[in-house]
């Protein structure tokens, strides 16, 4: 072969691979701030809503329909977008959930009403259960197999910040700006993404299977009845007839659901993927962290300024060594990952998270300082950022490519729920053993809800021993082919899928 043809080729191969890093650089950028928004959302409205009450009215039953509508619609329909994106192309029906999100977000910036804000609210959380599932898939199909750890450690680093970070940017932009601009700020962001979505990121398909109307009238019916109860119980009462209802009646759909899916022949959600040690030890890690974290958040940051003083603003600096780390730590955690495997960086940050809320729930006082606070928040956000990067890595090569669109949507479903399911455990603890009525009677509320927060978050460790060590089992298999893990860590998982 003459040099002339062999430099050829090698700026052939040159140019090929930087369009690669050019598409994976976007893919990463479109996916994460996409991801963002939809993270953010959860718990953004929660500062502002004294001021929402100020300007729109309203009771207190409405207000928490204001943060209520946004988790039960988002919760919902995250596996039935997921599937949509599936038969229909993951990239449009991304584009779709886009427009829905950033639509909604202008309108309940526009809000003339309470009762506007709420359903706006609602159609917001539509948009990006469409939207939030497909970020995790269409990233997964841009990635190739052995870099996918980075890109999911900064993937996570960055819906790790939002989760956090919801109540600091509600409170600061309510604080300094307007309590409208909490939804303005989606507008302009979901306005970017939509060209750059459409021309930098690749349509894929899931099986091809048709959609599972039975199973995702199932699911969705069982996911709403639970997620409604468990939303409205602190508030409504754990008797209340509505809440009762929609706890029993989602327990016996989703049963339903899971007998079904066990007998059809393309069901939305194949159950055999729960074979596979991987898949199942990562969802019910998933599910227990949202459950300790989202509760602890909630109460934490109503200490923050209820019991110590401080503004929103304040109280959102503060926690940064917390909400913050993520950024710092979770992309080495996704290197990690990739080089050690997932299931040990994943069981350290649990722990670490754990140990972290202990301590918080050991030192608290009505009068603590921030000096005593920090190691606990510190180790608590160390902890977050080493879960969510290599969690996202189990979860996508524990399945086959075909099938990792519904299992993001399930993931991500299970993750609404248990943080659903820790706001109401945290806020009955906090009940029964405190209240609001004094300082004093806060902690006292507080402690208990905190050490249940760590002791749930290390049983979240414990579930990751069900998920299989890292095996080497050879070369890494192109992107294109099976889902390769790091080094071969999702190996054992495909086949236990398989069986």
């Amino acid at each position: 072969m003459s040099p002339q043809h062999t430099g050829q080729d090698e700026a052939q191969r040159d140019g090929t691979g930087a369009a690669r890093r050019g598409q994976v650089v976007w893919a990463l950028v479109i996916t994460s701030v996409a991801g963002f928004m939809a993270a953010l959302d959860n718990l953004v409205v929660t500062t502002a809503l004294p001021s929402i009450r100020e300007d729109l009215g309203g009771g207190l039953s409405d207000l928490e329909w204001t943060v209520s509508a946004y988790t039960l619609t988002f919760a919902v329909l995250l596996m039935t977008g997921a599937a949509l994106g599936d038969r229909f192309g993951r990239r449009r029906l991304f584009l779709a959930g886009l427009v829905v999100f950033t639509g909604a977000s202008a309108a309940a910036a526009m809000a003339p009403g309470i009762d506007s804000l709420i359903a706006a609210r609602a159609v917001q959380g539509v948009g990006a259960a469409v939207m939030m599932p497909l970020t995790l898939t269409l990233l997964t199909a841009a990635v190739p197999a052995a870099r996918r750890g980075m890109a999911y450690g900064i993937w996570g680093a960055v819906n790790g910040l939002a989760v956090a970070s919801g109540p600091l940017i509600g409170g600061s932009l309510t604080e300094h700006v307007s309590w409208h601009w909490i939804f303005w700020l989606n507008v302009p962001l979901g306005v970017a993404l939509l060209p750059l979505a459409r021309l930098r990121l690749a349509e894929s398909y899931g099986t091809g299977a048709p959609l599972d109307v039975p199973g995702t009238l199932l699911a969705s019916g069982g996911l709403f009845g639970i997620v409604y109860g468990l939303v409205r119980g602190p508030s409504d009462g754990w008797t209340g007839s509505l809440v009762l209802t929609g706890l029993v009646a989602g327990g016996a759909l989703l049963t339903g659901f899971v007998v079904y899916s066990t007998r059809a022949a393309n069901p939305m959600l194949p159950m055999r993927l729960f074979r596979s040690r991987a898949f199942s030890g990562i969802n019910a890690a998933s599910l227990l962290m949202f459950l300790g974290m989202f509760g602890s958040i909630f109460l934490l940051s109503q200490y923050m300024q209820g019991v110590l003083g401080y503004s929103p603003t304040e109280a959102g600096l503060r926690m940064l060594p917390w909400t913050g780390m993520p950024m710092l730590v979770a992309p080495v955690a996704g290197i990690l990952s990739d080089r050690v495997g997932g299931r040990p960086v994943v069981a350290v940050g649990l722990l670490l998270q754990a140990a972290g809320l202990g301590y918080l729930a050991y030192v608290v006082t009505a009068d603590l300082s921030y000096g005593t606070q920090l190691p606990g928040l510190i180790v608590s956000g160390i902890g977050m950022a080493l879960y969510f990067a290599p969690a996202a890595n189990l979860v996508m090569s524990s399945v086959r490519p075909q099938e990792q669109g519904i299992a993001s949507g399930a993931n991500n479903a299970l993750r609404e729920v248990g943080g659903a399911l820790g706001v109401a455990v945290m806020a009955s603890i906090f009940s029964a053993q405190g209240g609001y009525e004094s300082a004093r009677s806060f902690v006292d509320g507080l402690r208990p809800a905190l050490v249940t927060g760590a002791a749930v978050i290390a049983l979240a460790a414990v579930a990751t021993l069900v998920i299989p060590a890292r095996r080497r089992t050879g070369p890494v298999a192109p992107a294109t082919e099976e889902p390769a893990g790091p080094a071969g860590e999702d190996a054992p998982a495909l086949q236990d899928a398989r069986s």
